[in-house]
C-alpha cells in the first residue's frame, strides 16, 4: 500500500469517542473520506453517534469493516481487545495495516493474536485528538514497513504531535500524555478554586484558569524557550510570583507531578503483563 493513496481505505475497530476524533481529524486533513472510512461496535449507540459525527457509514460486523479496510484502527477497550483479535484474525491479511490504540497491548501479544504475520503500529494517542491537539507516541512492529511508519506518522500528526519511540517507552508516553491532561485538569480546577477562594465568580475562575494554562502551553510550543525561563520572565524579585512559586515548593508541587506519571507508567507495565 502506498503511503501517497489519497484518501484511505480506514476501518475502526470500535467507534468510541477516540475512533470518532481521529476520523474527523484525517477527514479534516484529507487523509480519508465518507466514502472510504467504516466503523464496526457492537453498541448500536456507538454506532449511530459515529454515522451521525463522522458521516461514515458504521455496522455490527467486523469482519465487514476488515474486509472494507486497507488500515485498520484497533480502537476498542484493552480487555475487549483478545475476542476481537480472535474474530478477525482469519480475515487479517497482509494488505492491512493494523493500528493499536489499546492501552497497554504490547506489539507482540497483538501479533500472537493475529498468528504472528502481520504489520502491526502501535500508538498512543490522548483525548485531545478531539480538537486536532493530540500528543501521540508511537512503535512499530518487526512486520511493518517503512512506508507504514511514515504513515502512521502523518496520520498522527495530522491530530496533533506524533513522536516515534522504542516501544518500552509507550508505557513513559502514557503515563505523561495520556494519563497527563487529568493532571492538569486537576491543576485548572485547583487554580480556579484558589480564585473562588479569593473572591472571584467560579465562571469567571474557571475562565481565567484554564485560558492561563491554554496560553502557558502555547508560550512553550511557540517561542521554544524552557519553561524555566519562561517562568524567570515573570518573577520579579519579592513579588507575587515569587511568593506564589515558594508555596508550590514547600507543597512538593514538582514532586507531585514526577510522581503522578511515574504512578501511571508503572500502572501501564503492569497492564500490558497480563
Amino acid at each position: 500500500m502506498a503511503t501517497t493513496t489519497v484518501p484511505l481505505k480506514v476501518g475502526f475497530l470500535g467507534a468510541g469517542q477516540m475512533a470518532i476524533a481521529l476520523a474527523k481529524g484525517w477527514q479534516a486533513a484529507g487523509l480519508i473520506s465518507t466514502a472510504t472510512c467504516k466503523a464496526s461496535d457492537p453498541f448500536p449507540q456507538a454506532r449511530t453517534r459515529f454515522q451521525e459525527q463522522t458521516g461514515c457509514p458504521s455496522t455490527a460486523d467486523n469482519r465487514e469493516v476488515v474486509s472494507a479496510s486497507d488500515v485498520l484502527i484497533l480502537a476498542v477497550k484493552p480487555q475487549t481487545l483478545p475476542a476481537l483479535l480472535e474474530e478477525i484474525r482469519h480475515v487479517v491479511t497482509e494488505k492491512h495495516l493494523i493500528v493499536s490504540i489499546a492501552a497497554g497491548i504490547p506489539l507482540a501479544r497483538l501479533a500472537d493474536s493475529l498468528l504472528g504475520k502481520y504489520r502491526l503500529v502501535r500508538v498512543m494517542p490522548n483525548t485531545p485528538c478531539l480538537l486536532g491537539a493530540s500528543a501521540s507516541g508511537f512503535a512499530a512492529g518487526p512486520g511493518a514497513r517503512p512506508e507504514d511508519i511514515v504513515l502512521v506518522e502523518n496520520l498522527f500528526n495530522a491530530v496533533g504531535k506524533a513522536f516515534a519511540l522504542p516501544e518500552p517507552l509507550l508505557d513513559a508516553v502514557t503515563g505523561l500524555s495520556g494519563s497527563g491532561p487529568a493532571f492538569v485538569y486537576v491543576m485548572i480546577e485547583a487554580l480556579a478554586d484558589g480564585g473562588v477562594r479569593m473572591g472571584l465568580p467560579r465562571d469567571v475562575a474557571m475562565t481565567l484558569a484554564a485560558q492561563t494554562v491554554y496560553g502557558a502551553a502555547r508560550m512553550v510550543l511557540e517561542t521554544q524557550q524552557h519553561p524555566g525561563v519562561l517562568k524567570d520572565a515573570v518573577t520579579s524579585p519579592g513579588g507575587t510570583t515569587i511568593a506564589g512559586l515558594h508555596a508550590l515548593e514547600r507543597g512538593g508541587f514538582r514532586a507531585a507531578i514526577m510522581n503522578a506519571v511515574e504512578a501511571a507508567t508503572r500502572r501501564s507495565t503492569e497492564l500490558g503483563l497480563r
